[in-house]
């Protein structure tokens, strides 16, 4: 090897063959999976299921009767206070309180109260915990979704998934550990950005990045051999690239090279184990009724759920599904009865299905997005229509099965739906808790970049013990 063109991390490798397999040896350790909790944990795997633009808590999940006599007026200023507001309506001058045109009733024996628009939630209601206080200080969709999917409103840290990938590996050797799948909604939106990164690994070896499966052709690409490749020609090229590879491990101690080998032999794994999984043919003909009639087409948030369920079963450990369409500016009353006829079924089902399968006890769904909506009116309030501005002061998420209490209502909003008003929960503290559901104290799982150690929940975050059952 040139000496002029060798670089610092290789010059030490090839000073001493003692230094050089220790250094080895430390830079491969950090780039593998920690692979065991720290305790005993409740939930072995997460599906998450986001709400890509922030659905309105005050129209769905925060039932607020009152709001119904001030419909019209002007949103007090002392409610309004010092929060931040987005440029779409901070300088309106009017701001008319809009309350919910939609119907709200009990559920179960918990009494939750919903939404007319999720009817089918509504009977698995005493599976549901649900948070009513989330609040962030983001206000704007990107750094809103980067700060509840990877810790930090600015991009560059690893995703959720990525975390739980490195802290606890995979359950299955050919399925990744974390998998993306994405679905659009039925409302008519301009495409919501939906980045890579956010199911990346930031400074996390690249293999504990999200595999983002596809809706038609090969889910991921180039899983299939082209025409004229065998099964044992493939064998043969990744032994032959393996082989350099490795080579190439020895000499510039490279984490990302060992990345590379294990993410060759992981899609060659994945050949025959991903068709097996994301076919559907060996479902019931009951399992789709009770998914719902877009079940059977691919893509679709209900198919989603339905392979959600099957990767569950499979042990992948992190599955992540967006569902986009949820930033109503405008036209909110018919694009949030669009929005729930496309989740609302399936979301009741894939409960229902873990549940009756022994899958729900130690599998965690998560449902929400990025923040919620104002109680004021965005633009002219109409008689029959009117939008709401994104609002992250306060918001609702629920929770169901891997550990955490069914059929709880926490924290409360003031009456105006506007800001908390008991038990506060920050982004930070949900994604603390969820950790710690799978078996993970969050001030622990850390990894060191850029001369210091990171986590998820930054230098944040609390445990919400009373969410525990």
């Amino acid at each position: 090897m040139n000496a002029a063109l060798m670089t610092r991390r290789e010059l030490f490798g090839h000073a001493s063959s003692g230094i050089g397999t220790a250094a080895l040896a430390s830079l491969l350790g950090q780039g593998q999976a920690l692979a065991a909790p720290h305790f005993a944990p409740k939930a072995k795997r997460v599906i998450y299921l986001f709400m890509h633009g922030g659905p309105s808590q005050l129209d769905l999940f925060d039932h607020k009767p009152g709001l119904q006599k001030l419909h019209g007026q002007e949103f007090p200023a002392s409610v309004l206070g010092d929060q931040r507001l987005t440029g779409m309506t901070s300088g309106q001058k009017s701001k008319p309180i809009t309350a919910s045109m939609f119907r709200f009733q009990q559920h179960g024996q918990s009494g939750a109260w919903m939404s007319e628009l999720l009817p089918h939630m509504g009977r698995v209601a005493d599976e549901m915990c649900i948070i009513r206080s989330m609040h962030t200080e983001a206000i704007n969709h990107d750094p809103g979704v980067t700060l509840l999917q990877t810790g930090h409103q600015q991009p560059g840290r690893p995703s959720f998934g990525a975390w739980a990938s490195y802290g606890l590996g995979s359950e299955n050797a050919s399925l990744p550990a974390f998998v993306v799948l994405i679905s659009r909604g039925s409302a008519a939106r301009p495409a919501d950005p939906l980045y890579a990164r956010l199911w990346g690994s930031g400074f996390l070896p690249s293999n504990h990045q999200g595999v983002s499966f596809r809706s038609s052709g090969d889910p991921v690409l180039y899983l299939s051999n082209p025409p004229g490749i065998s099964a044992a020609t493939r064998r043969d090229e990744l032994d032959i690239i393996q082989a350099l590879n490795r080579k190439q491990l020895t000499q510039q101690l490279d984490p990302e090279i060992d990345t590379r080998i294990s993410q060759y032999e992981m899609a060659y794994r994945m050949q025959s184990s991903v068709p097996d999984l994301i076919s559907l043919k060996d479902e019931s003909a009951a399992t789709f009724e009770a998914y719902g009639p877009q079940s059977r087409v691919p893509g679709s948030f209900a198919a989603n759920c339905l392979l959600a369920r099957r990767m569950a079963e499979s042990g992948v450990r992190f599955i992540q599904l967006y569902h986009r369409g949820w930033d109503q500016h405008y036209n909110l009353p018919s694009d949030l009865r669009l929005q729930c006829r496309d989740i609302d079924q399936p979301c009741a089902a894939l409960i229902s299905d873990l549940k009756q399968r022994g899958l729900l006890d130690d599998t965690l769904i998560v449902w929400g997005g990025e923040f919620g909506r104002t109680t004021y009116s965005q633009g002219k309030l109409e008689p029959t229509n009117h939008g709401r501005d994104h609002h992250g002061g306060c918001f609702t998420m629920w929770l169901a099965g891997g550990g955490v209490k069914p059929g709880l209502q926490y924290g409360e909003t003031d009456d105006f739906c506007f800001n908390i008003a008991r038990h506060p929960v920050h982004v930070h503290d949900l994604n603390a808790t969820l950790l710690h559901l799978l078996g993970i104290d969050h001030e622990r799982l850390t990894y060191r970049a850029e001369g210091r150690d990171f986590r998820l929940t930054d230098v944040h975050g609390r445990v919400l013990r009373d969410l525990l059952a």
